[in-house]
Protein backbone atom coordinates (compact mmCIF):
# COMPACT_ATOMS: atom_id res chain seq x y z
CA UNK A 1 0.00 0.00 0.00
CA UNK A 2 0.97 3.45 -0.96
CA UNK A 3 1.67 5.98 1.77
CA UNK A 4 0.84 9.65 1.04
CA UNK A 5 2.69 12.24 2.41
CA UNK A 6 1.27 16.20 1.01
CA UNK A 7 4.69 18.44 1.63
CA UNK A 8 3.50 21.96 2.12
CA UNK A 9 5.92 24.06 1.01
CA UNK A 10 6.96 27.83 -0.01
CA UNK A 11 10.19 28.80 -2.72
CA UNK A 12 10.54 31.77 -0.55
CA UNK A 13 11.70 29.34 2.81
CA UNK A 14 15.30 28.42 3.29
CA UNK A 15 13.92 25.88 6.04
CA UNK A 16 11.45 24.16 2.67
CA UNK A 17 15.02 23.72 1.11
CA UNK A 18 16.53 22.19 3.97
CA UNK A 19 13.56 19.89 4.57
CA UNK A 20 13.34 19.04 0.97
CA UNK A 21 17.07 17.39 1.48
CA UNK A 22 16.11 15.99 4.93
CA UNK A 23 12.56 14.06 3.62
CA UNK A 24 15.02 12.77 0.53
CA UNK A 25 17.34 11.21 2.69
CA UNK A 26 13.90 9.76 5.12
CA UNK A 27 12.88 8.09 1.67
CA UNK A 28 15.92 7.08 0.31
CA UNK A 29 15.47 3.14 -0.12
CA UNK A 30 11.36 3.25 -0.08
CA UNK A 31 9.44 2.95 -2.93
CA UNK A 32 6.26 2.62 -0.70
CA UNK A 33 5.86 6.71 -0.48
CA UNK A 34 4.29 9.07 -2.91
CA UNK A 35 4.94 12.60 -2.05
CA UNK A 36 2.75 15.33 -3.24
CA UNK A 37 4.18 19.18 -2.67
CA UNK A 38 1.30 21.43 -1.90
CA UNK A 39 1.08 25.14 -2.09
CA UNK A 40 1.78 27.76 1.26
CA UNK A 41 2.67 31.52 0.89
CA UNK A 42 4.28 32.53 3.69
CA UNK A 43 3.26 36.42 2.22
CA UNK A 44 0.39 35.82 -0.11
CA UNK A 45 0.61 39.83 -0.19
CA UNK A 46 4.53 40.15 -1.07
CA UNK A 47 5.26 42.34 -3.77
CA UNK A 48 6.59 41.01 -6.54
CA UNK A 49 9.15 43.88 -7.00
CA UNK A 50 12.35 42.53 -4.86
CA UNK A 51 13.36 44.44 -2.08
CA UNK A 52 15.52 43.70 0.78
CA UNK A 53 17.68 40.61 1.26
CA UNK A 54 16.27 37.64 3.18
CA UNK A 55 19.11 38.32 5.91
CA UNK A 56 17.94 41.91 6.00
CA UNK A 57 14.42 40.54 6.91
CA UNK A 58 15.94 38.21 9.38
CA UNK A 59 17.76 41.56 11.18
CA UNK A 60 14.80 43.52 10.78
CA UNK A 61 13.17 40.75 13.58
CA UNK A 62 16.13 41.06 15.64
CA UNK A 63 17.39 43.85 18.34
CA UNK A 64 20.98 42.67 18.52
CA UNK A 65 22.47 42.56 14.96
CA UNK A 66 24.76 40.07 16.45
CA UNK A 67 22.01 37.69 16.97
CA UNK A 68 20.81 38.17 13.79
CA UNK A 69 24.01 37.28 12.14
CA UNK A 70 23.83 34.40 13.96
CA UNK A 71 20.61 33.33 12.78
CA UNK A 72 21.52 33.63 9.11
CA UNK A 73 25.09 31.65 9.75
CA UNK A 74 22.85 29.07 11.57
CA UNK A 75 20.51 28.25 8.60
CA UNK A 76 23.36 28.48 6.35
CA UNK A 77 25.26 25.92 8.75
CA UNK A 78 22.76 23.46 8.01
CA UNK A 79 21.96 24.34 5.08
CA UNK A 80 25.63 23.47 4.14
CA UNK A 81 24.82 20.26 6.23
CA UNK A 82 22.70 19.24 3.50
CA UNK A 83 24.70 19.86 0.69
CA UNK A 84 22.85 23.27 -0.20
CA UNK A 85 24.27 26.68 -0.42
CA UNK A 86 21.85 28.90 1.00
CA UNK A 87 22.92 32.77 -0.15
CA UNK A 88 21.05 34.67 2.02
CA UNK A 89 22.23 38.15 1.33
CA UNK A 90 21.27 37.38 -2.53
CA UNK A 91 17.81 35.95 -1.99
CA UNK A 92 14.97 38.63 -2.30
CA UNK A 93 11.42 37.79 -0.56
CA UNK A 94 8.65 38.40 -3.32
CA UNK A 95 5.51 37.28 -4.00
CA UNK A 96 5.39 33.08 -4.82
CA UNK A 97 2.31 32.71 -6.11
CA UNK A 98 3.12 32.07 -9.81
CA UNK A 99 6.04 30.07 -8.47
CA UNK A 100 3.64 27.67 -7.09
CA UNK A 101 1.44 28.03 -10.53
CA UNK A 102 4.16 26.79 -12.26
CA UNK A 103 4.89 23.89 -9.91
CA UNK A 104 1.36 22.60 -10.08
CA UNK A 105 1.64 22.81 -13.90
CA UNK A 106 5.07 20.96 -13.56
CA UNK A 107 2.90 18.23 -11.57
CA UNK A 108 0.39 17.65 -14.50
CA UNK A 109 3.46 16.91 -16.33
CA UNK A 110 5.14 14.41 -13.77
CA UNK A 111 8.29 17.19 -12.74
CA UNK A 112 7.25 19.07 -9.67
CA UNK A 113 10.15 17.77 -7.70
CA UNK A 114 12.46 18.78 -11.02
CA UNK A 115 10.75 22.12 -10.99
CA UNK A 116 10.43 23.28 -7.45
CA UNK A 117 14.36 21.60 -7.02
CA UNK A 118 15.55 24.20 -10.05
CA UNK A 119 13.49 27.01 -7.91
CA UNK A 120 14.95 26.65 -4.84
CA UNK A 121 18.50 26.29 -6.28
CA UNK A 122 17.53 29.49 -8.48
CA UNK A 123 16.27 31.61 -5.33
CA UNK A 124 18.78 30.29 -2.50
CA UNK A 125 21.52 29.73 -4.69
CA UNK A 126 21.54 32.14 -7.48
CA UNK A 127 19.10 35.09 -5.99
CA UNK A 128 17.22 34.65 -9.00
CA UNK A 129 13.79 36.89 -8.70
CA UNK A 130 11.32 34.21 -8.88
CA UNK A 131 8.66 36.69 -9.29
CA UNK A 132 9.48 37.36 -12.55
CA UNK A 133 8.14 35.90 -15.53
CA UNK A 134 11.33 36.21 -17.63
CA UNK A 135 13.04 33.83 -14.96
CA UNK A 136 10.24 31.28 -14.24
CA UNK A 137 10.08 30.70 -17.57
CA UNK A 138 13.78 30.07 -17.90
CA UNK A 139 14.01 27.95 -14.88
CA UNK A 140 10.83 25.82 -15.82
CA UNK A 141 12.06 24.68 -19.36
CA UNK A 142 15.78 24.04 -17.41
CA UNK A 143 13.69 21.97 -15.38
CA UNK A 144 12.23 20.25 -18.07
CA UNK A 145 8.73 21.70 -19.03
CA UNK A 146 7.95 22.81 -22.44
CA UNK A 147 8.22 26.37 -23.06
CA UNK A 148 4.46 26.92 -24.84
CA UNK A 149 3.10 25.35 -21.97
CA UNK A 150 5.31 27.54 -19.77
CA UNK A 151 4.33 30.89 -21.63
CA UNK A 152 0.33 30.16 -21.67
CA UNK A 153 0.83 29.44 -18.05
CA UNK A 154 1.90 32.72 -17.33
CA UNK A 155 -0.12 34.63 -19.50
CA UNK A 156 -3.18 33.42 -17.99
CA UNK A 157 -4.24 32.68 -14.39
CA UNK A 158 -4.29 28.58 -14.97
CA UNK A 159 -4.16 26.75 -11.36
CA UNK A 160 -4.43 29.78 -9.57
CA UNK A 161 -7.50 27.90 -8.05
CA UNK A 162 -5.36 24.98 -7.22
CA UNK A 163 -2.90 27.06 -5.33
CA UNK A 164 -5.98 29.00 -3.20
CA UNK A 165 -7.31 25.66 -2.58
CA UNK A 166 -3.96 24.08 -0.92
CA UNK A 167 -3.46 26.85 1.28
CA UNK A 168 -7.02 26.96 2.55
CA UNK A 169 -6.62 23.32 3.29
CA UNK A 170 -3.03 24.07 5.48
CA UNK A 171 -5.35 26.02 7.17
CA UNK A 172 -7.95 23.54 8.49
CA UNK A 173 -5.32 21.32 8.84
CA UNK A 174 -3.87 23.44 11.56
CA UNK A 175 -0.20 24.80 9.24
CA UNK A 176 0.88 27.55 10.33
CA UNK A 177 4.26 27.89 8.85
CA UNK A 178 6.41 25.54 6.52
CA UNK A 179 7.76 23.47 5.78
CA UNK A 180 5.14 20.40 7.30
CA UNK A 181 4.10 17.39 6.28
CA UNK A 182 0.80 15.29 6.45
CA UNK A 183 1.20 11.84 6.20
CA UNK A 184 -1.70 9.52 4.93
CA UNK A 185 -4.35 12.36 6.54
CA UNK A 186 -2.71 12.68 10.04
CA UNK A 187 -1.80 15.68 11.85
CA UNK A 188 0.57 17.90 10.51
CA UNK A 189 4.47 17.34 11.60
CA UNK A 190 7.62 19.63 10.72
CA UNK A 191 9.62 18.43 7.66
CA UNK A 192 12.58 19.87 9.22
CA UNK A 193 13.27 17.10 11.97
CA UNK A 194 16.21 15.10 11.37
CA UNK A 195 16.11 12.38 8.56
CA UNK A 196 16.36 9.52 11.25
CA UNK A 197 13.12 11.33 12.92
CA UNK A 198 11.51 11.63 9.72
CA UNK A 199 12.03 7.84 9.19
CA UNK A 200 10.49 6.99 12.21
CA UNK A 201 7.10 9.19 11.74
CA UNK A 202 7.07 6.89 8.26
CA UNK A 203 7.49 4.16 10.18
CA UNK A 204 4.89 4.39 12.31
CA UNK A 205 2.46 5.32 9.44
CA UNK A 206 3.06 2.51 7.66
CA UNK A 207 2.58 0.45 10.38
CA UNK A 208 -0.63 1.95 11.38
Amino acid sequence: MIMQVEAYFDVLCPWCYIGKRRLATALEGRNDVNVAWRSFELDPNGSRIPGPTAAEVIASYQSDPTRASARVAHIQALGADEGLELNLHLARPVNSFDAHRLIHLAATRGRADAVLERLLHGYHTEGRDIADPQVLQTLGVEAGLELAQVLELLNGDAFAADVRAEERRAVLSGIRGVPALVIDGGPPVSAVQEPAALVRLLERAAAS
